[in-house]
């Protein structure tokens, strides 16, 4: 056998000829890809950079093959251009630097190693090797460089002198009576016995597992995303199927618990329970010792729970007894007058506003199912009786009306599902408010229809008329409407004057601040053009509002933006971003596909923000996650008309989306590649803090690893979406679960940084709160995880504290 013969059956038989087949089929394979994608993203506006790569890696390939040692030293120039161009993109962002250059790094490796290199020709080989060694060490030492020096956060510290002489009168420091804390909801403790010094100290002072888990007829979307009461020495919570438990607040001991008998139904979009609400009487108030407490009739002070299927509960708070005088004994049936009845399509998932006298009481309705829903009536009622005093429907041209036996609230009304806010000297509730559904449709709204959607709603807690009204987008066509309880605070502005302020974080990343009395916006918000071209039979709003203090976006997403685990996805996620029809915030919904960004879940949700009153500074916590909306026309496969089967809602809120009775069905998604990565780079999700004073972000930190979404459980720090939101305390310490990883948080509030971290046993979409018991202070979270966002289901409610001295 000849020396050429030889040598070809040693390339075919030994490992070293082995490695050098699977070089040439791993550049030959990766440059086809590059080159066919490369030139279909160049065509369709996209970087010439991967046909430039791909035409690169069949030229090494070929070359490997030959066994030519210039392959190296052409490979070495490919990466040390590929750096530069992602530099270019990027900046040094190391999340961003990775995928461009990850599998190059891992293939340059490769090559250098003994059963690849040493096939190659000697002469041409050794200078290639040191060139492509240059080129892998410069690459390493810019990753390593960007691990350390994050272009997206903002580093700062809150000063000393954010402090101001406006305490706000707080007659219970150690309880937490309302959702947010008080029904200002600025979810603000002034409890100052867990601190930055001493909260890495925490443990578990107490768990209770509830017993309510997601059944077999339950839809995807079942959440555990309660906030817990504390009043006086008990805990009131509810689980997702709004099973109501009083527990001992020092020891977590189930003290009674009431079912309202919600029966499981797939068609309902979600089975949730934010919290429930508390009211006391006058004389149950100025009862301190315990004897006078037992001596106060039944149901001075009573819980009021929400139920899913449209009920309204009060129970003793002592007891857990039905308050009698409610109602149907206890039992409040919502769904009168309203247009549709069927069980799940009209769903009150929030705890309600209580003043001394009403329960103002609002509900969500299923979004996009079709144009005869149930309406999004706001209704005030008798806090003792259950007798309707009052009645808002947004979508009515008399709105205060109400209808008589024979006629019922207008279908498809703007709903509030939110939790709402209240002021009791002004008197004035404020109710965040939704859109029309269909959601992504609205060629056929009304001005009625229109003039209350998606915007703060200021009504008079007594009567129900309207105070005023805030529209934060006009004629909404993506679902965004105000997601979070409004927060109130008393602000001093740069002048020293004091300012009555209402602060309502927005969707779309905007953060609107009015004047609470008169609805009159603070920070300004200018409107702005917006994309126009809607869908045959719709419109567009020329422009919208843009609030000056906001978390959206700086720029448009790009190309350079996308993102993937490899150059290969990153690849597949810009050709799908260019295919999309996306003009920045606000392109209107399309047959082709729209990217939405900030997304339909929103940059904020209902988790809201936290502020502390005492140093005038909000906590918030953004996500950036773009979604993809496409109307589909309808056909054969998408009737206009729904199912004639007494079936009601959809059971999801991604996917198809109906619309019935309108032109157009939707798909709803988040943009995400086709391994299932997000398209858009990280960070995803952030904590952040604002100097109110300024209205100035003072820092911003990424939240959240890929610990428990990965298929690999490492703890990359990426900034991870979030469902929940942030409590914070006079302790200079805040709290927040939320993230994608079962985690509970704690961070300093004067820099951002993470000071104590909690494993749960489940997802903890759900907003931590804190109270005081026997001179302990306690930090609760329920950790019950989220269907739709796929966390880890469980029915845990979990109590952290310092050891006991």
């Amino acid at each position: 056998m000849n020396d050429k013969n030889q040598a070809g059956t040693s390339m075919r038989t030994s490992p070293s000829g082995i490695g050098r087949w699977l070089s040439v089929l791993f550049a030959v394979l990766s440059g086809l890809y590059l080159l066919i994608g490369g030139v279909w993203l160049l065509t369709i506006g996209g970087s010439p950079y991967y046909i430039v790569a791909g035409i690169v890696l069949l030229v090494v390939g070929w070359m490997i093959y030959r066994g030519n040692g210039i392959a190296l030293l052409l490979y070495a120039l490919l990466l040390i251009g590929t750096l530069i161009w992602a530099v270019f993109e990027a900046g040094f962002d190391f999340w961003a630097l990775a995928p461009r250059t990850d599998v190059l790094v891992l293939f340059g490796i490769w090559l250098l190693l003994p059963f690849v290199y040493g096939r190659l020709e000697p002469s041409a080989r050794r200078s290639g090797a040191r060139a492509l060694a240059v080129s892998l060490v410069l690459t390493g030492v810019a990753l390593a460089y960007a691990a350390f020096n994050d272009p997206q956060e903002i580093s700062g510290k809150v000063a000393d002198n954010a402090a101001v002489s406006l305490p706000q009168p707080d007659s219970r420091p150690g309880d937490w009576t309302a959702y947010g804390r008080t029904q200002a909801g600025t979810r603000y403790s002034p409890l100052t016995q867990i601190n930055q010094d001493n909260v890495k100290n925490l443990q578990v002072a107490w768990t209770f597992q509830t017993g309510d888990k997601k059944g077999p007829n339950d839809p995807v979307e079942i959440t555990d995303e309660v906030t817990p009461l504390k009043v006086g020495d008990t805990l009131y919570l509810c689980s997702p199927h709004q099973l109501l438990f009083a527990l001992d607040a020092a020891t977590g001991k189930e003290r009674w618990r009431f079912d309202p008998g919600l029966k499981a139904d797939p068609t309902f979009q979600h089975v949730t329970c934010r919290g429930v609400s508390y009211h006391e009487t006058a004389a149950a108030a100025a009862a301190k010792d315990a004897a006078a407490q037992r001596a106060l009739p039944a149901c001075s002070r009573r819980v009021i729970l929400p139920v899913n299927n449209g009920h309204l509960f009060e129970l003793d708070a002592a007891t857990g007894q039905r308050c009698a005088g409610f109602g149907n004994n206890g039992d409040l049936d919502l769904q009168p007058l309203q247009p549709v009845k069927t069980a799940g399509e009209y769903e009150p998932t929030s705890p309600p506003i209580v003043t001394d006298k009403i329960v103002v009481m609002a509900g969500s309705v299923t979004d996009n199912y079709s144009n005869h829903e149930p309406s999004g009536v706001i209704r005030g009622f008798d806090v003792e009786t259950g007798r309707l005093v009052w009645a808002f429907d947004p979508g009515s041209d008399t709105p205060n009306a109400i209808p008589d036996d024979q006629h019922a609230f207008t279908p498809n009304s703007p709903n509030s599902w939110a939790p709402a806010a209240y002021d009791a000297k002004l008197d004035l509730v404020y109710l965040p408010m939704g859109v029309k559904t269909p959601d992504i449709w609205g060629g056929d709204r009304t001005p009625q229809y229109e003039r209350y959607a998606s915007g703060l709603l200021a009504l008079h807690a007594s009567t129900g008329k309207l105070a005023w009204f805030y529209q934060t987008v006009h004629h909404d066509l993506w679902d965004m409407d105000l997601p979070a309880q409004p927060t109130i605070a008393d602000i001093t502005d740069r002048n020293g004057n004091v300012v009555p302020a209402i602060y309502a974080p927005a969707k779309t990343g905007n953060i609107f601040v009015l004047d609470r009395r008169t609805g009159t916006p603070i920070v300004p918000a200018p409107e702005q053009p917006v994309p126009q071209g809607a869908a045959k039979g719709d419109h567009v709003s020329p422009t919208q509002p843009f609030s000056q203090l906001t978390f959206r976006p700086a720029k448009n997403l790009t190309g350079a933006d996308m993102w993937g685990a490899t150059m290969f996805d990153q690849l597949a996620c810009r050709v799908i971003f260019h295919r999309l029809r996306y003009e920045g915030p606000f392109t209107p919904p399309s047959e082709q596909g729209t990217l939405v960004f900030p997304g339909n879940l929103g940059m904020f949700e209902w988790g809201g923000l936290a502020v502390d009153t005492d140093r005038q500074l909000a906590i918030a916590n953004p996500i950036a996650l773009p979604f993809v909306s496409r109307l589909v026309a309808r056909g054969p496969d998408n009737p206009i008309e729904p199912p004639q089967n007494g079936q009601g809602g959809t059971g999801t809120e991604t996917g198809i989306q109906p619309q019935y009775g309108e032109p157009f069905g939707v798909t709803l998604n988040p943009f995400l590649s086709p391994v299932g990565l997000p398209c858009k780079q990280p960070a995803w999700g952030y904590v952040a803090a604002l100097d109110l004073k300024t209205n100035q972000i003072v820092w911003k930190k990424r939240i959240g690893t890929v610990r428990d979404s990965a298929p690999v459980p490492l703890p990359f720090k990426m900034g991870m979406p979030m469902l929940g939101g942030p409590t914070t305390t006079a302790g200079h310490v805040f709290f927040i679960g939320a993230t994608a990883d079962n985690y509970l948080r704690a961070y300093s509030t004067d820099t951002g940084e993470e000071l104590w971290r909690a494993r749960l046993p489940a997802g903890g979409q759900a907003t931590p709160m804190t109270y005081e018991a026997n001179g302990r202070q306690y930090v609760v979270i329920a950790a019950g995880g989220h269907g739709s966002f796929g966390t880890k289901l469980g029915d845990y409610v979990i109590a952290y504290a310092l050891p006991n001295p």
